[in-house]
C-alpha cells in the first residue's frame, strides 16, 4: 500500500507532504498593519483577516469607541476580534427585560477557557464614548493583566485576567466593526445571535497599541513555540 500510495502521490504532485501550515500561517510576513500602533476606524467594516487588524496580544492597549445612541436605546456589536474558540468583543448588550436600551460590555474570550467581562450602565440617547484600557503584566507570551472601562470619562468597571491569548486568535475568524460576522465570543453570560448588527451609530473607533511585551528568550524561540502549537493542535 505504501508504494502504491508513493507512486500515487509522486503522479498527481502531492509531494513533499507538509503539516507546517500553523506555524508557517504564524509567522512573521509582510501585512497591511506592520508596526503601525494606533489605529482608527468611521462606520462599519467586516471579514478583515487577523494580518490586517490591530494585534492587541502581549501587549497593553486602550480600544475607544464614540457612539451615538437614538431615542429608544441600541445594542449590538461595537467592534470584536475571533469568535467562539477565542478572541474579544466591545457591545451593548440586549438590556433588561428584552428593552433596546443596552449596556457597555467588554468580554474576552480566553481560548474557550474562560471569559471575562466588564460591564457598565446602561447608556441613554446621546453621545457615549466608551473606553477598554488594558495594561499587561508582561513581558512574557499570554501574560495577564488589568482591564479598566470607562463611559464617559468615568471608571464603571476593573477586572484582571490571570492569562491572556499568546499566540494567536482563531485563524478563521474575523475583525468586524458594526456586527459580528462568525461566531460570537459570549457563551451564557450575554449571549447574543449574529450577526448581532449594532443599532445606534459608531462615530469612531480607536485602538492606540503598546509595544510587544516578550522577552528576549520568546523573541529568540518565538518560531519553535509556534511549530510547538501547531503540531500540537495537529
Amino acid at each position: 500500500m505504501q508504494a502504491i500510495f508513493d507512486v500515487e502521490a509522486k503522479k498527481h504532485d502531492v509531494f513533499p507532504l507538509d503539516n507546517t501550515s500553523l506555524t508557517r500561517w504564524n509567522g512573521p510576513k509582510p501585512n497591511l498593519t506592520g508596526d503601525r500602533t494606533i489605529f482608527t476606524y468611521r462606520g462599519g467594516l467586516t471579514s478583515i483577516p487577523n494580518s490586517g487588524a490591530p494585534h492587541i496580544l502581549n501587549k497593553s492597549y486602550t480600544i475607544t469607541a464614540e457612539v451615538d445612541i437614538p431615542e429608544g436605546g441600541a445594542e449590538g456589536m461595537i467592534v470584536t476580534d475571533g469568535g467562539r474558540f477565542g478572541g474579544y468583543g466591545l457591545f451593548l448588550s440586549k438590556g433588561e427585560l428584552g428593552i433596546r436600551r443596552g449596556k457597555p460590555v467588554f468580554l474576552y474570550n480566553l481560548l474557550d477557557l474562560k471569559r471575562t467581562v466588564w460591564s457598565g450602565p446602561e447608556l441613554g440617547a446621546g453621545k457615549h464614548t466608551i473606553v477598554f484600557d488594558f495594561k499587561s503584566d508582561g513581558p512574557g507570551l499570554g501574560k495577564g493583566g488589568t482591564g479598566l472601562l470607562y463611559v464617559d470619562g468615568k471608571e464603571v468597571d476593573r477586572n484582571s485576567m490571570e492569562h491572556t491569548t499568546p499566540i494567536t486568535f482563531p485563524e478563521d475568524k474575523t475583525f468586524d466593526i458594526g456586527q459580528d460576522t462568525r461566531t460570537g465570543v459570549a457563551m451564557l453570560e450575554y449571549r447574543y445571535d449574529v450577526p448581532f448588527k449594532f443599532t445606534g451609530t459608531i462615530n469612531k473607533i480607536t485602538f492606540n497599541l503598546g509595544p510587544e511585551q516578550l522577552t528576549e528568550e520568546e523573541r529568540k524561540h518565538l518560531p519553535e513555540i509556534a511549530h510547538a502549537i501547531a503540531s500540537a493542535k495537529d
